[in-house]
């Protein structure tokens, strides 16, 4: 069984990448948080393909509705605003979902449908005999299901599962955002060997220091937010952004394909949630942000770094108002500090390639393979950063949810 988060916040979804659609259910939101269809929407837009022009040819408009988990007394007619559901046939087989509301603490539900498939694409992967891309998931999933496996865009394993990690991760963004101020962010530092110097974390480091306070307004965010949308791709350097999208260009027109690094910071995190060992939070990061569709690698803080460093170099001083430093990315012993939670991501070079490359077919006959046609992002890591963001945002609910079960307040359990 997979869930995301959890125990006390969890998400759950089903779909395939060229299925009907992808459904979502959100496990453990408090009753009351204010949920708004267009802010749900806003995040999925950021990961729907066709929304950067150097991701994959697909178009999906990625639409979504919601369907449980949230009511708005006396607000009956907002609430069931949303986009109508229909399964065909007449009015007695179309209904109202839900626009806006406050939870309830049952479960929500969501839907996206998928209106661009191209099944026919996949035909060369049919079969025992079906051919095997190299780097994919081709053939371990063939064997691993005894071949009744949905071959179409890679099935389950295809990027457009995450679809219910950022749904999730918007609903725990909104609760993050109005219980502590805590905002997400991320941004492209290296495509193929390209690097930027600029860091998200660096700035917000600086900013700190310069105000002496580890509160981040919404204004110094909004600020920052605007360079990210603004950019070619989403980085805070627009020129590395300028020069790592013409390098992206240039690969998808040879046929190849291109590694990133993601930089995912979570700005006024919480303090004192997660927990040392076994369930620390740090743990769960690297566990989640690293088991994202190719990634490689994922880094807390100052991560490879730290290294070749010295204790006396690499201890963040402290003082009254707070760590004067954060090398160790927001995290001592997978306990939040109050720093920004800093990870950086690893994202290897997309799989499926126009170039022929040594293979085998699902019986194992050794080829020489080519793709016959597809879409295909040349650098999946230019949408994967709201995925990063969404992932983290689910995990830090969920140990703030655990770190306040610990509080337990008994004037919370009177019903007269």
């Amino acid at each position: 069984m997979e869930i995301l988060g959890g125990p006390l916040f969890a998400v759950a979804g089903a779909g395939e990448s060229h299925g009907p659609g992808v459904t979502t259910i959100v496990f453990g939101c408090p009753g009351g948080l204010r949920i708004r269809r267009e802010e749900v929407q806003r995040y999925l837009d950021r990961r729907r393909p066709g929304s950067n022009r150097h991701g994959t040819p697909r178009q999906e408009a990625d639409r979504v509705v919601l369907l449980s988990g949230l009511y708005a007394e006396g607000e009956i007619d907002c609430l069931l605003s949303g986009p109508a559901v229909s399964i065909g046939g007449g009015a007695d087989s179309a209904t109202e979902s839900y626009e806006e509301g406050f939870s309830t603490g049952e479960p929500i539900a969501a839907l996206v449908l998928s209106t661009s498939q191209r099944s026919r694409h996949y035909d060369q992967f049919a079969g025992p005999k079906g051919q095997v891309r190299p780097g994919h998931t081709d053939l371990v999933k063939y064997h691993k299901s005894k071949g009744f496996v949905d071959i179409r865009g890679g099935g389950r394993s295809s990027y457009r599962s995450t679809i219910s990690d950022v749904i999730g991760g918007s609903i725990a963004r909104i609760f993050l955002n109005e219980q502590f101020g805590t905002v997400i962010l991320s941004s492209i530092s290296q495509v193929g060997p390209l690097r930027t110097e600029l860091s998200l974390a660096q700035h917000f480091a600086s900013v700190a220091q310069q105000q002496r306070s580890q509160t981040i307004t919404p204004e110094q965010i909004a600020a920052v937010e605007e360079k990210l949308d603004s950019a070619e791709i989403r980085s805070l350097d627009a020129e590395f952004a300028q020069e790592a999208g013409e390098l992206i260009k240039r690969t998808r027109i040879d046929g190849d394909s291109l590694g990133a690094a993601v930089e995912v910071v979570a700005v006024n995190p919480p303090s004192l949630v997660g927990e040392p060992l076994y369930q620390s939070l740090k743990v769960r990061l690297m566990g989640v942000l690293g088991g994202l569709n190719a990634v490689q690698s994922c880094e807390v803080g100052d991560g490879v770094q730290v290294i070749a460093r010295k204790g006396s170099e690499n201890n963040d001083p402290i003082r009254q108002s707070g760590y004067q430093a954060n090398s160790h990315g927001g995290l001592i012993g997978g306990v939040t500090t109050g720093s920004p939670l800093v990870c950086r991501v690893g994202f290897k070079p997309t799989s499926t390639i126009l170039k022929t490359q040594h293979s085998v077919r699902k019986n194992l006959e050794e080829i020489d393979f080519a793709l016959d046609r597809g879409r295909h992002d040349p650098c999946v890591g230019v949408r994967a950063g709201v995925t990063l963001e969404s992932r983290l945002a689910i995990e830090l609910m969920n140990a703030a949810l655990m770190h306040q079960s610990g509080r337990v307040d008994a004037s919370n359990f009177k019903l007269f």
